[in-house]
C-alpha cells in the first residue's frame, strides 16, 4: 500500500506529460524528490490512493465486502469536490442509480469502460482476501471493480493484480504466477491479457493509451519483470509519459509487494500525503498506510 501511494504521487506531476521526462529530470531514480505540478502538491496522494483508502476502511469497517457501504464512500467523495476524478469513475457515481446497476448501464452505452480506474484502487482489497487462496482474491477483485466498471476486462485485469500480489505477499515471484492467473482468467477475455502480459511484451507494443486497463497492468508487469529495484520499476512507467499516476500507483504497489518498504526511498515515504475530500481534514500518511495495511492483513478472511 506504500508503494503504490507513493509512486501515485511520484507520477502525479508528469500526468499527460512527454515520454522522458522523468529521466531527463532525475537521471538517478533514486535520488529524484517530489514535484508539485499538474494541480498537485509534492507528494499529494491523487484520486488513486484516495479511493484505495475509501476501499480500505469500507472492507474494514465492514467486515469484508459491502457494496452499497463502498459506492456510498465512493459517491460521498465525489460529492465533496476532489481535485481529479476519472471520467468514466465520475459517470458513474453521478447517475443517480444504484449500487449494482450503475457501472453496467454505463457500459451498456458506452463502448470504452474498459479503463484503468477499478485497478488504481485495489491494493488494499488484494491485501485483505490474499489469504482466501487465488479463487477468492480474484472473484472479490470482480466485485469491487465492478461498482464502478461494468467492462468484465477491468474486473479480469483487477482479478489477475490480486492474484500476483497474493503471490508475492505469500514471498514467492509473480511473474511465476502469470500463467496460472491467466488459467483463472475468464476465457473470453484471457487471450487479449495473455498478449500484454507475455514475458516479451513491452510498452511500444500496446494498442491502446495507458488509460486503459491493459496496458496499466501490462506496463506494471513489464517493469517489475525488467527492473531490479523498486525505484527503478516506478521510474521506468513514469517515464513512458501519459496517465503516470496510475502507471506508478499500480507499479509502484506490485514493486512494493515484490521488495518490500525498505526499498522505496524513504524521502519518498517522508513526503506523501493522502488527502481525502468528504472524509475528514488530516491528511493520511504513509504510516497510516502502513499501518492499515497490517491491520488488513490481520483482518482479512481464511
Amino acid at each position: 500500500m506504500v508503494g503504490s501511494a507513493v509512486g501515485d504521487a511520484l507520477g502525479a506531476p508528469f500526468e499527460f506529460g512527454p515520454a522522458g521526462a522523468f529521466r531527463r529530470k532525475f537521471p538517478d531514480a533514486a535520488e529524484a524528490t517530489m514535484e508539485a505540478g499538474g494541480g498537485w502538491e509534492a507528494g499529494e496522494g491523487t484520486d488513486d490512493t484516495q479511493m484505495a483508502l475509501l476501499v480500505a476502511d469500507s472492507l474494514l469497517e465492514r467486515g469484508g465486502f459491502d457494496g452499497a457501504d463502498m459506492f456510498e464512500r465512493f459517491c460521498r467523495w465525489v460529492a465533496a469536490e476532489p481535485k481529479d476524478v476519472g471520467l468514466q469513475t465520475e459517470a458513474v457515481l453521478t447517475s443517480g442509480l444504484a449500487w449494482d446497476l450503475a457501472a453496467a448501464d454505463h457500459a451498456a452505452h458506452n463502448q470504452r469502460a474498459a479503463g484503468n480506474g477499478s485497478l488504481m484502487r485495489t491494493v488494499p482489497a488484494a491485501v485483505f482476501h490474499a489469504r482466501g487462496g487465488r479463487a477468492a482474491t480474484m472473484d472479490a477483485a470482480r466485485r469491487i471493480s465492478a461498482l464502478t466498471h461494468g467492462d468484465p476486462a477491468a474486473g479480469e485485469g483487477c482479478a489477475i493484480y490480486h492474484e500476483l500480489l497474493r503471490v508475492a505477499l505469500d514471498g514467492g515471484d509473480p511473474l511465476d504466477a502469470v500463467d496460472g492467473a491467466l488459467d483463472a482468467v475468464a476465457p473470453a477475455h484471457r487471450a487479449r491479457w495473455a498478449r500484454v502480459l507475455a514475458a516479451d511484451w513491452d510498452p511500444d507494443q500496446a494498442t491502446e493509451s495507458n488509460g486503459a486497463v491493459w496496458p496499466t497492468l501490462g506496463c506494471a508487469v513489464w517493469a517489475v519483470r525488467t527492473c531490479d529495484t523498486y525505484a527503478e520499476a516506478v521510474a521506468g512507467v513514469i517515464d513512458l509519459g501519459g496517465d503516470t499516476d496510475t502507471l506508478a500507483a499500480v507499479t509502484g504497489g506490485l514493486a512494493g509487494a515484490v521488495h518490500g518498504v525498505d526499498d522505496i526511498p524513504e524521502q519518498w515515504r517522508r513526503a506523501v500525503f493522502v488527502p481525502v475530500p468528504g472524509f475528514g481534514d488530516r491528511p493520511r500518511t504513509c504510516d497510516d498506510l502502513a499501518e492499515l495495511a497490517k491491520r488488513l492483513d490481520q483482518d482479512r478472511p481464511l
